[in-house]
């Protein structure tokens, strides 16, 4: 590991915060941190955490001794200056004096002392920080570190390592307990670089951002280096084709939706990665004895439960596949229930959080990160990435030996994290997935961001690559655009492929592409009407039925919705070759309701007119009005509501035909009000 400490980078820190107030300590405080958290051996999502002592005014412009800590939200990758909430010093350490502290007097105490009392609320380990007096201070998780600190015999194993430069600490709790067996040792031996907390992680310190953080840096390197010394060479390993996992993740998904039953949440998002030590671990005749033995540090227990769940690699065979997971999530469920009512005892007050896995390990395929959304199945697929690189080392030093059951439990089930529960509400549509055709297109983007907007993991689809990319960052984070041509049936196969092997599966698809075709229905050429039915049919049936078999794969049935505008009941001169197919289409759809309403798939349709698109453009409009014998100025609002109807509005009208449960068959209007395609 090398020092990233650029002392231009630095300077130019100093430059830009002091300009807006911030003093020149907790700019090299916010430099380093970010140094820190730019490294994924180091810390993840979240943890570590950072410090610096300094002084600020306060109302009476009197000068106050302060520790500007690292507050509870903030992510050491992207932290500002406000990330380190300013809290007085002088009462944080007279808690040193007492026997005990609750977590929640001692978060209350933090809080009482912050300078601005809207600031994040300071780092559970805000107390060590304070309790040991070098300026700077300095926390991460180290895989390297771990790997040595998670031994039978970690102590001495550290003390080999180390000499003289670090104290050690044996685990303790998070908290009060930890701040004072940490400053105990500090006081014994000040000159130490570092402290290594057992079964958790290491701390440096450093009068200066640099030294502080150059400590971190060189004492992870020494670890790093007697792994290295100790390691056989990586063997050679098959590699799974990205494509081929999709069917497998989908079966996962609905498997684990399965086992959920009513109790729990039945739809999950799924991240897979293969690469790494995950790949290494998943090929490791080990796994599942690994796997037994818990996290590499309990600050992950609150993201990927102790164990991870171990499945046999997928077969051709996936129902025969489907059934043995079933068979083990069950009995991992059951195992994780037994898990909490022998630990709860020791505090009956405890609400158990549902029991299945956040990590699946798929051997020789990979580690699969489970969340709620895309940002938590990530989250939990890093932190098992960390895990397996973590036992992976720890193994060619000695015996992977992480913390027992009870002490995971403890921090599993901590009352901070109780407080948290049933306090996030989640979006309507979170935890589903939804693909949309058409998706760079003026209406297709439209609907692909209201999904994202109600919580959806959204992947959009067109042709036009370029266009694509743009409207993936203009809907919202973790977008997944494909390039494919939706008249390729095979192309479409292989487009949801990929958004299984990204999501794990599909919940929703919107078929929304389209093109249009004008003339006169008897003169217009054989070519240009067979294309026309290509996209604004063939092209549907194709996303329809490659949807509907990823949908009973799952078994957790799904949602069908196309984009069948007003010209399917309300035929307009000139635009026979579009209408005809748009009438085709509405016989799809229900079509579709009809065969697999049995699977639990609804299938409905939006019927949208006169929206400023790709397809309805200024050129159009003007030739679509004279047809009506219609001013343009008049034409996009000649409806009974005199509005005109945007994409936005086709886009609402997508997110409720998705929301609407019991409901198949159907066909919304959002045309302002057109009496000529009003349905029957």
């Amino acid at each position: 590991m090398r020092s990233r400490w650029d002392e231009e980078e630095a300077r130019a820190f100093v430059a830009h915060w002091g300009a807006a107030g911030v003093c020149e300590d907790l700019a090299l405080r916010t430099y380093s941190a970010r140094l820190l958290g730019a490294d994924t051996a180091l810390v993840l999502h979240g943890g570590g955490n950072t410090s610096v002592k300094t002084s600020a005014r306060d109302l009476f412009g009197e000068s106050i001794d302060v520790l500007c800590v690292k507050g509870s939200g903030w992510d050491l990758a992207t932290i500002e200056p406000s990330g380190h909430p300013a809290v007085r010093l002088a009462p944080l350490i007279r808690l040193r004096a007492l026997d005990a502290l609750s977590d929640e007097d001692m978060v209350n105490v933090q809080r009482l002392n912050l300078l601005d009392a809207a600031a994040a609320t300071p780092s559970v380990e805000t107390l060590l920080h304070a309790f040991i007096a070098p300026k700077f201070i300095d926390h991460t998780h180290a895989v390297a570190v771990l790997a040595l600190a998670n031994q039978p015999d970690a102590e001495a194993i550290v003390a080999e390592t180390y000499g003289e430069r670090v104290g050690i600490v044996p685990y303790a709790p998070p908290g009060f307990d930890l701040a004072k067996a940490a400053a105990g040792i500090w006081e014994q031996r000040p000159d130490v670089e570092g402290l290594v907390l057992l079964n958790h992680g290491v701390f440096s310190f450093g009068a200066t951002a640099r030294e502080s953080y150059e400590r971190m840096i060189a004492l992870v390197s020494v670890a790093e280096d007697v792994i290295a010394s100790r390691r056989p060479p990586a063997r050679a390993r098959a590699t799974t084709p990205e494509l081929a996992a999709g069917p497998a993740l989908a079966t996962l998904r609905g498997a684990m939706g399965e086992a959920a039953g009513q109790a729990w949440p039945s739809r999950w998002i799924l991240d897979l990665r293969k690469a790494g030590a995950a790949a290494e671990v998943a090929a490791d005749p080990r796994l599942v004895d690994l796997a037994r033995r818990g996290v590499a540090t309990p600050d992950h227990v609150i993201r990927t439960k102790r164990a991870p769940l171990v499945l046999a690699a997928p077969t051709a065979d996936l129902e025969a596949w489907r059934a043995a997971a079933t068979d083990a999530l069950a009995a991992y469920m059951q195992a994780y229930q037994a898990y909490f009512a022998r630990n709860a005892e020791r505090d009956p007050g405890k609400r158990t959080l549902d029991p299945l896995p956040r990590v699946v390990a798929i051997e020789g395929l990979g580690l699969v990160g489970v969340g709620a959304n895309a940002v938590a199945a990530a989250v939990a697929a890093d932190i098992a990435q960390s895990w397996a690189a973590t036992a992976l080392a720890a193994e060619a030093v000695g015996r992977f030996a992480p913390l027992g059951e009870a002490a995971t439990f403890d921090m599993e089930y901590w009352s901070l994290e109780q407080a948290k529960l049933g306090k996030a509400a989640e979006r309507r549509l979170e935890r589903h997935i939804v693909v949309v055709t058409g998706g760079a297109g003026t209406i297709g983007s439209a609907i692909g961001a209201a999904f994202a907007a109600e919580g959806a993991q959204v992947a959009l689809i067109d042709v036009n690559a370029d266009a694509l990319a743009e409207a993936a960052a203009r809907t919202g984070r973790d977008v997944l655009p494909i390039a494919c041509d939706v008249t390729d049936a095979r192309a479409v196969e292989a487009a949801l492929e990929r958004v299984c092997a990204r999501f794990g599966g599909l919940d929703i698809a919107v078929s929304n592409a389209g093109s249009a075709t004008t003339g006169m229905i008897a003169d217009i050429p054989e070519a240009a009407l067979r294309a026309s039915f290509e996209v604004n049919f063939f092209a549907h049936q194709n996303l329809a039925s490659a949807a509907v078999a990823v949908m009973r794969r799952q078994k957790l049935g799904g949602v069908l919705l196309f984009n069948v505008s007003k010209q399917a009941v309300n035929p307009g001169p000139d635009f026979g070759a579009y209408g005809a197919a748009k009438a085709a289409e509405l016989a799809l759809m229900r079509q579709y309701a009809l065969e697999h309403g049995a699977d639990g798939v609804r299938a409905n349709a939006v019927n949208p007119d006169r929206i400023r698109s790709g397809i309805l453009t200024e050129a159009m409009i003007e030739s679509r009005a004279a047809a009506r014998g219609l001013a343009v100025g008049g034409y996009m609002r000649a409806n009974l509501l005199g509005e005109e109807v945007e994409a936005a509005d086709v886009a609402e009208a997508f997110v409720f035909a998705a929301l609407m449960k019991k409901t198949t068959g159907a066909v919304l209007t959002v045309d302002g009000g057109a009496v000529a395609a009003m349905l029957r």
